[in-house]
């Protein structure tokens, strides 16, 4: 086989149909760019939900003056409720599972609150006791936040049991969506650039039609006379790579590293 003449007419067959190569090239560079972005996205996901689960904390919010009078009917929690809250989570049975655990009362509420709404018209109108003294349970496996959850649900002077990762998979869900869109828009256009391939390499067959029967009268191989045209495909397919490497390279050293 003539290395020098197959090379030749891809270099003729590309400079023939330019408008078709740079319609390969281009459908290949934005569904790769899509399936590596994709991809990014899904390792980022997994990595930012592994290091906020392992961070997320229990909130056993106490009563205060203002809770409804049908979950604490005995009005704000006293000393004694709050101290039996306390020794509930030092007890043997919820201990194993409790990292740590911090206190907070009123007033460092009230200072949490007023540097998060600063500039915001509602935050005058809040009194420390207003807000709920908490206790912010920090768990050895986040997993089993649910036997904290229940343990002081239904507890006098307790108003409210939050997880934390209840708001964390609302996010993760969203983002975990947008990540399936995305591979799913990938795999579409990954599908129309093999078919686009396909048809540039069936177009440029046919515009070649006369000098293809006079190879296939001088005795050409079949293999010999299809090879210009596959290659054509895969020299345009090849570039579209390229670029879309290229693109999901800069976003990993410009956005991923430079920013997150």
């Amino acid at each position: 086989m003539r290395f020098g003449f197959v090379m030749g007419e891809i270099g003729h067959g590309l400079r023939r149909n330019v408008s078709m190569v740079i319609s390969v090239i281009l459908v290949t560079f934005i569904s790769l760019t899509f399936v590596g972005t994709a991809s990014l996205l899904q390792l980022q996901i997994g990595q930012m939900k592994n290091y906020w689960y392992d961070r997320a904390q229990v909130a056993v919010y106490l009563c205060t003056e203002v809770s409804p009078g049908d979950v604490c009917p005995q009005g704000e929690a006293s000393e004694d409720l709050r101290a039996t809250v306390e020794e509930k989570l030092k007890s043997p049975v919820l201990k194993p599972y409790i990292k740590e655990y911090f206190f907070e009362n009123h007033q460092q509420a009230f200072d949490k609150f007023q540097e998060q709404f600063a500039g915001n018209s509602v935050a005058k109108y809040v009194s420390p006791n207003q807000l709920n003294e908490t206790f912010w349970v920090s768990l050895k496996d986040p997993s089993k936040s649910l036997i904290i959850t229940e343990s002081f649900s239904g507890v006098a002077g307790v108003e409210e049991v939050r997880d934390q990762r209840t708001y964390l998979d609302q996010i993760f869900s969203i983002l975990n969506a947008a990540s399936i869109a995305a591979v799913g828009i990938a795999s579409l256009m990954l599908v129309s650039a093999a078919l686009l391939i396909s048809t540039t390499i069936r177009l440029s067959a046919f515009s070649r039609r006369r000098e293809i029967g006079i190879m296939r009268l001088v005795g050409a191989s079949n293999f010999y006379i299809q090879l210009p045209f596959i290659l054509e495909g895969v020299v345009a397919a090849t570039i579209g790579s390229a670029l879309a490497a290229g693109a999901v390279l800069s976003v990993v050293q410009f956005f991923v590293q430079g920013y997150l």
